[in-house]
Order: structure tokens, then sequence, then C-alpha cells
């Protein structure tokens, strides 16, 4: 049967609900199926009790949701291990649990930790904070006007012995552009250095292996995954896990509690303090299950035609720059752009009117924007549910929008 986006958009309320918009911000989040809503209100409405303590039937059912969430997403990311999953409220607190956690446990002055200048700022400023917290050295992997990393700057920093940790991310929010991260990995361990990946925008987009892979770390949010907000995830390896403090100190992460100290849980849970994102969990499980009916290469296929109809759509403004890549095979579900003498800003306020939902600004990425040399930028970003006419549609809206602006 042939990939049936229309079909699919059907399962989506906010379609319904919001019938004259054009969503184009999946990048920033993902709308959520039918599905997903009725796997949470159903998790209210009967199952609705704390997790792991509670000696009765309602809150072992809850508990087992739970928990059942982690091994739907060990078996979806093909991990080795339930417990190599820890559940947070988003992929900047997964990133941020890295450079807290496993950073303050083995980094001291004069460590190197090498980003690429693709990332998000949710892989930058944990690591600035560790520059002036640890005394650590922060070295960058550059690209090129298309947007592909420059791997001779990745091993020159490789060179010099001291690299602890690569983070970098698997698709860019904003050229969506995939970095090649087998490549990275495996000349990062032939030098003993780790790595972190940022899987935000590829989760949804490509499969992910992290066996296949071999990463030490990778973080996802569970909102660019048709799934609710309020709940992301940091895969560690079991026996980098292991090495790592507690991130947050409270309820739930402890062993045992004295006057004079404590001992942590074993991990994952030393690292989920309080209580956690139960109902967000079981709308994740369902996110998963329902993407699962698609296969993958159905996926890509549909958004490759969607790239190709945007950059066939945008080329045909005048004025108009596309950032990164110049082929629409080479992005993924995202492009980003500029037109000449007016701000992103301005053109998406007036799209904004006519229906169209785009992103405009620097999008959590300002050094990769200064690499261009342009402040900010409007970007048009696909899922699973958008349709070729949606974009086609844009083209007609842009050219009126710069007309308007040009007044």
């Amino acid at each position: 049967m042939a990939f049936d986006a229309p079909h699919i958009r059907r399962q989506f309320p906010f379609f319904t609900a919001n019938d004259a918009l054009v969503w184009l911000d999946s990048a920033a989040t993902a709308q959520k199926p039918e599905t997903v809503l009725r796997a949470m209100d159903d998790f209210y409405r009967t199952t609705n009790a704390n997790v792991h303590r509670g000696m009765y039937e309602v809150a072992e059912r809850a508990t087992a949701a739970y928990e059942g969430a982690r091994d739907t997403v060990k078996k979806f990311m093909n991990a080795r291990h339930s417990d190599e999953i820890i559940f947070t409220k988003s992929t900047t607190e997964s990133l941020n649990l890295v450079a807290k956690s496993w950073g303050i446990a083995h980094l001291k002055k004069g460590d190197v930790i090498v980003l690429s200048i693709l990332e998000h700022h949710s892989v930058i400023v944990p690591w600035l904070q560790m520059k002036e917290e640890a005394g650590i050295t922060i070295e960058w992997i550059d690209c090129d006007d298309e947007g592909r990393l420059i791997m001779n700057d990745l091993k020159k920093a490789l060179a010099g012995k001291n690299v602890k940790l690569v983070a970098v991310s698997g698709q860019s929010n904003v050229l969506g552009v995939r970095p090649p991260v087998t490549e990275i990995i495996r000349l990062a361990h032939q030098s003993g250095a780790l790595v972190c990946i940022d899987a935000a925008q590829l989760i949804a987009h490509h499969p992910v292996d992290v066996t296949a892979l071999d990463c030490d770390f990778l973080a996802f949010s569970g909102h660019k995954l048709y799934g609710p907000t309020g709940i992301g995830v940091l895969y560690a390896k079991r026996e980098i896990m292991q090495t790592m403090p507690p991130f947050l100190g409270g309820g739930s992460m402890i062993e045992e509690v004295r006057r004079d100290g404590f001992t942590p849980a074993d991990p994952p849970h030393r690292f989920e303090a309080g209580t956690p994102p139960i109902a967000e969990a079981a709308g994740l499980t369902a996110a998963i299950d329902w993407l699962a009916q698609f296969p993958w290469k159905d996926i890509e296929e549909h958004e490759k035609n969607l790239m190709r109809a945007a950059f066939e759509t945008l080329n045909d403004i005048e004025g108009l720059h596309i950032l990164g890549p110049k082929n629409p095979d080479d992005a993924s579900a995202c492009v980003s752009f500029v037109l000449k003498d007016l701000h992103p800003h301005d053109l998406a306020d007036i799209l904004g009117q006519e229906g169209f939902c785009l992103r405009a600004g620097h999008h959590c990425a300002e050094p990769l924007h200064k690499r261009f040399s342009v402040p900010a930028s409007l970007r048009l970003s696909v899922g699973i549910y958008t349709t070729e006419e949606e974009i086609r549609r844009l083209g007609p809206a842009l050219k009126k929008a710069q007309k308007i602006l040009a007044k």
C-alpha cells in the first residue's frame, strides 16, 4: 500500500481543530496522533498513581506502565539493557545530565571536549559551563558552505590525545544535514574518547540503533517523536552510567539516607529524582508503537519528496538563499533560508497571518548562523503528516509577503 500522508494526517486531532493552518514547524515540536492523547488520558482516568513504592494494585499498574515504557524505548533504540535508558524531561536535560554528572566525575583542567559548529545550544552551553567551572578546553569542528563537517578538524583535535568526549548532532535542526556519526564514533573511540549524540531531530526521521552505532550517550525528546512534551530520554552505556554520580537529589534516587550522607540507588533510578513523567511515559510508549506501523523506508522516501518540493519551491523565489545543502537529498526534514533585505521575523509574522507556521530566529544555533554570516533564518520543517501540496502553497505566500515588506 502506498504511503498515504492525508490518511495519516486524519489521525491527528490538531489538524481537525486547525484545518486552515499549514504546519511547517515540526522541528520545534511534532503534532500528536489520537492514540497518544488517548493513552495519556486513559492513564490519568484509570491508573493515576505514583510509581515504585505503592503497595496497592493501581500503583503496581502505574509502575508496570512506566517501566514498560523504558523497555519500549530500549527496543526502539536497540539498546542492550533497559537500565541504560534514563527518563528526563527533555533532550536539554539529558545533555545537561551528561555534562553535570559524567563531566563532573571524569573531567579535569586541560581535558578537551570537541563540539561541532552544527550544535544546538543545549549541547554547547553545558560544556561552556564546564569550561568555566572545571577549566576544560573546547575545540570545534567547522563545516563547509553546504553544512558538511570538516573531518580534518576532528582528526586534528583527536591527535592532541587529551580529548575526553565528542558531542555531535545526529541531524542539524537548521540545515537538516546528517553528520557521519558512525565515522565520528570510530575515530573518537580509536583515540579513547567517548561520543554523545544529540538525536532530537534525527529520532523521528531515521532509525536509531545505539548498539550498531556504538555511541556512549544519545539523547532525544518525546515531543519530536509525535509523543508528549515533558519527557526526554538519555541512553548511556551501562558501564559508563555506573561511574556517574546523581544529577539531582531527592526522592526515588536513593538507596539509603543517613544524617552523615546517603547511598544513591542503582542506575537508572539514581538519575530520576522525584516523581517521574509517568503519564508522559505512557504517551511516549503509544507514540513509538504508533510509529512502528510505518516502514522507515516509506517515511524517509516521503520526507525526501517533501524536501525536493521545498527546494524547488524556494529556489523559484528571487532573492532567496538556502543555507547549507544545495541538493535537497542532503537535507532531512528541514531547510532554513533567508530572503534578501528582509528580516526572517517579519516574514514569519506575515506568513503566520496567512496560516503558515514556520520558525524564525537562530533556532538555538547561534554559532552556526554566525558561520553563515546571518543573524537569523526562516525554517521550514516537515513531519510524517506533511503534504507536498502544503509546501507548494508556501511559494505564493512567500512572494506575497515579499511584496508587502518591499513597500
